[in-house]
């Protein structure tokens, strides 16, 4: 059975279709939430619940993007919404801010640094940082999209960037200081 086959059925209300969905995007929707909620029964709390309004939404789904991204983007909000709620970490700023001019707009990294040492690095910074930091970098989403989701605006997301950027690059040296010392 194809995907759109089974968003059609969901539309429908048929459970079958539901649990197949569910079956084929739950790890991977579980994998997404890991990187905002730290405990693993946190992160599987938000996924049922973002599941859950996938379903009672689904007649939202119009097709442009594909059903992997729209609920990608429901369990990325539910995670960081699962997170306010629980008071597990210290509120997002939301001050208006000058946006930061970026001195240097490269993303490069030394050729033995690897995308693990980057994740662990990104896990190291405060949350506000590093969420930042996941939204642009893993997850793709432009400035005026973090904003939304993290209902801040769009040049706050790009000054706590700049400074995520700024406090991984650091975390990096720490980090080759380690392995070369």
């Amino acid at each position: 059975m194809f995907k759109t086959n089974l968003v059609e059925d969901c539309k429908k209300g048929k459970r079958k279709a539901q649990l197949k969905l569910y079956n084929k995007y739950c790890d991977g929707m579980l994998c997404v939430a890991m990187r905002y909620l730290k405990q693993k029964d946190m992160a599987e709390d938000a996924v049922q619940e973002a599941f859950i309004k996938a379903f009672k939404n689904i007649e939202h789904y119009d097709g442009e993007s594909t059903f992997g991204a729209w609920l990608k983007r429901i369990v990325i909000n539910q995670s960081i919404d699962y997170y306010r709620q629980l008071k597990y970490h210290e509120d997002l700023e939301n001050h208006t801010l000058e946006v930061a001019e970026e001195q240097n707009q490269s993303w490069e990294v030394e050729e033995h640094i690897s995308t693990e040492d980057i994740k662990t690095c990104i896990e190291k910074l405060p949350e506000k940082y590093a969420t930042i930091l996941k939204l642009y970098l893993m997850e793709g989403y432009d400035h005026d999209e973090i904003g939304e989701i993290l209902n801040i605006k769009a040049n706050n997301s790009r000054i706590q960037l700049h400074r995520g950027k700024k406090l991984l690059k650091e975390q990096l040296k720490t980090l080759r200081h380690e392995r070369f010392a």
